[in-house]
């Protein structure tokens, strides 16, 4: 394929990647194919959306009020075309919750990236949420009250203008948030937003294919 993701003659009959998760009975748990050859998930962005990676020694770690957080990329070090994840582990506090995409009239817990040049955002992932009803209301919302895990999947372009603009540069700063509003049994507390900066090495696309002996 080229850039703009047309036919290229010097690429037919090459196999597009893709990538399936077993368990250990064997059976297909999960599987992801990539949309262009040159552009494709990390093998840790993969384990990161089915929950097998664990925060590195390294990972921001920041407590509020009213949730404690752990923030983490799921590489550290990245390459134009390469599909990456920012990872938020957020634990409520005891009788505290966040809210869940569903819920109105209160901010849905979520993650804000700072746009930038070759840097385009997947679909933020969500997990699975619980009703929490609220008796004096007498309404029911879309919660998290447990330890979740948000999944930002940020792709660095693979496009020869992206090599271009990064060529000569050792790393990349993404500015990030995670924006959500808590309560407890008793009250609402103000929207909140913490503010997050991952810094990644950069480094070069491999180019040369290995000598067959």
């Amino acid at each position: 394929m080229t850039a703009a993701g047309r036919p290229n003659a010097t690429m037919t009959g090459m196999a597009f990647p893709g990538t399936f998760m077993l368990d250990r009975h064997a059976r297909v748990t999960a599987r992801f194919f990539e949309e262009l050859y040159f552009e494709r998930n990390t093998v840790t962005s993969v384990l990161a959306r089915v929950g097998a990676s664990s925060p590195p020694v390294e990972a921001t770690r920041i407590s509020t009020a009213h949730l404690d957080v752990i923030a983490f990329p799921s590489d550290t070090a990245v390459a134009p075309g390469n599909r990456f994840s920012l990872i938020f582990d957020v634990s409520p506090h005891r009788n505290m919750h966040v809210y869940a995409p569903g819920a109105t009239s209160y901010r849905v817990v979520s993650i804000s990236v700072a746009a930038q040049s070759f840097v385009q955002l997947q679909p933020l992932t969500y997990p699975p949420s619980e009703i929490y009803f609220f008796k004096p209301l007498n309404e029911r919302v879309p919660v998290y009250q447990k330890p979740f895990r948000l999944v930002q999947d940020v792709l660095l372009e693979g496009t020869a203008p992206a090599q271009t603009a990064l060529q000569g540069k050792d790393s990349l700063t993404i500015a990030a948030s995670l924006d959500y509003q808590a309560c407890d049994d008793k009250a609402c507390y103000n929207p909140a937003s913490i503010p997050v900066s991952f810094t990644l090495s950069l480094r070069s696309l491999i180019r040369e294919r290995p000598q067959v002996r």
